[in-house]
């Protein structure tokens, strides 16, 4: 996780104005990666007392647009935020709670970049979602089945 010194820095660098809304957005998105916009508001106001929930979201939009926080909604989900930017690497969700992890591209030469038809297109970027259960509901789900045997023979 960056310090403040270094988040005053990216922000510097991406020429923003470095102001308490900013840092502490900022720094919100790095430590609590995929977190969404509400989340986001309540670790702000915890750090920095009363923060409007439009600051944070023009925060989040300048942080977007400045290449400093990435942007996803996986179907079905709100839109979520993470610091990992610059690269091409995926997301895997869990169908059951939720829970999302980044999943770094294939190997080799970025062959999720080769679409089977460009249709003319100068493709970028590709944005894949993996959906699963994580092993914590995968677990729970597996203790469940038996239990459900068992009162269906009764």
């Amino acid at each position: 996780m960056p310090t403040k010194p270094e988040v005053e820095r990216l922000l510097r660098k991406a020429s923003l104005r470095v102001t308490r809304p900013r840092v502490a957005v900022l720094t919100a998105v790095h430590e609590h990666a995929h977190a969404d916009t509400d989340s986001i508001i309540r670790i702000v106001r915890d750090d920095l007392g009363e923060v409007s929930k439009q600051a944070v979201y023009d925060v989040l939009r300048a942080l977007k647009t400045a290449g400093l926080v990435r942007h996803i909604e996986p179907a079905g989900s709100v839109a979520r935020y993470e610091a990992r930017v610059g690269d091409n690497h995926h997301h895997v969700v869990c169908r059951t709670c939720g829970a999302i992890a980044d999943v770094d591209c294939a190997v080799g030469d970025t062959p999720c970049l080769t679409a089977s038809h460009a249709h003319g297109f100068d493709i970028d970027e590709a944005e894949v979602v993996y959906w699963g259960q994580c092993p914590a509901c995968a677990s729970r789900n597996a203790k469940e089945i038996p239990r459900q045997e068992k009162d269906r023979r009764v």
